[in-house]
């Protein structure tokens, strides 16, 4: 699974293709590498319309996943089965979301030879990695994030997104899933504004042509 993206873009290119009309998210880096449990640029609906915001990524784990009742939840990243009564509550309008990215990772099933680690990969659209964006969900969410070691109580503001089976391109390096990807302002729309019977669709794998490996 995803648990490694860049993003390297502009704000205001953010906010035109995914048609945001308010801009919380302060300075943007040149290029971001985004980890697990780390704030990264989101943008979601809101009652006032569509904001860019920065959140955190993980969302509340299922409790029976977590050591404990009481135990520090460091999030799920990546969201496959939604037909689980966890995740159908965060599938409605007002908790979708796309967050911004122009490449991302998955580790190789192999591990190399002479490192014994196991290779990471990228993968964009291109050789020039344009923006697109993942399909997201989000939700405000208070408890205790992070490790047993660096907790953090609070509120917080959670975003994870959907991920599908692979296509070939990915498939061959990580066989188990790939991100669900937009790649234009009109699966976007559709994301952020259909209703869930027809937004769903967009669950699916980009198409073979539509994405390579890159350095």
């Amino acid at each position: 699974m995803c648990n490694l993206y860049n993003l390297t873009t502009n704000q205001q290119a953010i906010r035109d293709i995914a048609g945001a009309t308010s801009d919380s998210l302060g300075n943007l880096e040149p290029s971001l590498d985004v980890y697990p449990d780390r704030p990264a640029p989101v943008v979601r609906n809101t009652g006032s319309g569509r904001e860019l915001a920065r959140l955190t990524w993980g969302m509340p784990t299922p409790t029976q996943f977590l050591k404990a009742p009481d135990a520090p939840d460091s999030g799920v990243t990546n969201i496959r089965n939604t037909a689980s009564p966890h995740w159908r509550r965060w599938l409605g309008v007002a908790h979708r979301c796309v967050v911004p990215a122009t490449a991302f990772s998955e580790y190789g099933q192999r591990p190399d030879p002479v490192t014994r680690r196991k290779p990471l990969h990228w993968f964009a659209l291109d050789q020039t990695r344009p923006l697109f964006f993942f399909a997201g969900i989000c939700t405000p969410w208070r408890g205790t994030r992070g490790s047993a070691r660096t907790p953090r109580t609070g509120d917080h503001q959670l975003f994870a997104f959907l991920t599908c089976a692979p296509n070939s391109v990915v498939g061959r390096i990580h066989p188990k899933a790939m991100p669900v990807i937009l790649t234009s302002a009109a699966e976007i729309d559709t994301w952020l504004g259909a209703d869930w019977s027809e937004a769903r669709h967009l669950q699916r794998p980009l198409e073979d042509d539509e994405l390579i490996e890159v350095e």
